[in-house]
């Protein structure tokens, strides 16, 4: 049973930064790409980063530059380290990955930027 558990949102003032974790079970890690993805109130699910198995990384425009997404296969653990944070950025954070085609989901975490 794969299982994805998030941590590390919070409130922030603008210009801040935290980092989001995201515990993954029941897959073989390290064979897996995972991602990030956002959902912010009364709009659609949005991708924000990605990350292969051979750490190839790819990024929203919108975070580009502020965002990192890093993963720790020894962990079983994915990581967005977002910096310069935005009030645009407030949003239920969800990590992501597939399995034979299914797609898995986190609870998520809630990230709230204040101005």
């Amino acid at each position: 049973q794969v299982q994805l558990v998030e941590s590390g949102g919070g409130l922030v003032q603008a210009g801040g930064s935290l980092r989001l974790s995201c515990a993954a079970s029941g897959i073989f890690f390290s064979s897996y790409a995972m991602g990030w993805y956002r959902q912010a109130p009364g709009k659609q699910r949005e991708l924000v980063a990605t990350i292969t198995r051979g750490e190839t990384t790819n990024y929203a425009d919108s975070v580009k530059g502020r965002f990192t997404i890093s993963r720790d296969n020894a962990k079983n653990t994915v990581y967005l380290q977002m910096n310069s944070l935005k009030p645009e950025d407030t949003a239920v954070y969800y990590c992501n990955t597939y399995r034979d085609g299914y797609p898995y989901w986190g609870q998520g975490t809630q990230v709230t930027v204040s101005s």
